[in-house]
């Protein structure tokens, strides 16, 4: 199944006082692009997150959102660092006494100053990652089923665009089918007119003729674009997986061929069939770097 590169899930989960909130959203991005915000008591989950992640998205500019909020007493645990508290102590009344004023220090006071008063949820760190992944797995879920919605929609779209396509390389190959016989009328009658004479030397002619059939030729570049519309459209009706990569190389290939149609042209109605193609190739091509 097709799956566009730009989607949006919200996940979240609540057990015991503890709540986790996941938002992702993504863009379209030629690799994978990974961002994590997360709340600094569980900033070590980064990497987890990022692993579970990169399980279920193959490529895009991914945005990760993490909240959470713990009133659980479970796990937690109070310490002091009295190490520090001593040094705030000591010079503050050290300060008192340099400058003449009050020297009384409450210890109420003292916990507010950075890192003397610590809450740990070391004990929570499993049980942390256990929930949070509830909430992520949820978000993910609702992210990917609106990438493959809107992939089914490219997916349509594609398949519009190949049948036009192949309707215009159909076109090209009828208009092609007579150029040779054209050619060879014309090439009859401007020998005529120059050598004013009904006599012309036949073999000189069939040269000229295969020199033209030769160099204006473009069967080989019909088959081979026939060839890429097959490819391109049993790799979307058979993706299981990430195809953005391999449909940008078919549609290249296809593009190369209209280019080498382009100048053998001999015709204007090729010439206008080529624009018409690369007009609709240059839209697949857009269409492509939607899709993961």
């Amino acid at each position: 199944m097709i799956r566009s590169m730009t989607g949006f899930g919200r996940g979240k989960f609540e057990n015991e006082g503890r709540e986790y909130t996941v938002e992702i959203k993504s863009v379209n991005h030629k690799y994978s692009d990974i961002s994590i915000k997360l709340p600094r008591q569980i900033s070590y989950l980064e990497e987890n997150v990022r692993k579970e992640v990169s399980k279920r998205i193959a490529r895009g500019k991914i945005d990760i959102f993490i909240t959470m909020q713990d009133f659980s007493e479970k796990g937690k645990s109070i310490k002091i660092n009295k190490e520090i508290a001593k040094v705030y102590i000591s010079e503050l009344r050290d300060l008192a006494n340099e400058t003449g004023i009050s020297s009384n220090i409450d210890v109420i006071d003292i916990s507010k100053f950075p890192e003397v008063l610590n809450i740990s949820n070391e004990e929570n760190e499993e049980i942390y990652w256990t929930e949070l992944s509830e909430a992520l797995n949820i978000a993910l879920d609702k992210f990917v089923a609106m990438r493959e919605i809107e992939g089914n929609k490219i997916c349509d779209d594609f398949k519009v665009r190949m049948a036009r396509i192949k309707e215009k390389v159909s076109n090209i190959s009828d208009f092609s089918a007579g150029l040779v016989e054209e050619y060879i009328v014309k090439l009859n009658t401007r020998v005529k007119e120059l050598m004013k004479t009904d006599i012309i030397d036949e073999n000189r002619l069939a040269q000229e003729i295969v020199i033209f059939s030769d160099k204006s030729s473009i069967q080989e570049e019909l088959t081979r674009l026939d060839s890429h519309i097959s490819q391109f459209l049993d790799l979307v009706n058979n993706a299981n997986g990430p195809i953005g990569k391999k449909c940008d190389f078919i549609i290249q290939e296809m593009n190369r061929e209209v280019n080498t149609i382009g100048s053998k042209a001999n015709s204007m109605d090729i010439s206008k069939g080529v624009i018409e193609l690369k007009t609709e190739i240059e839209d697949v091509r857009e269409q492509i770097q939607n899709i993961e």
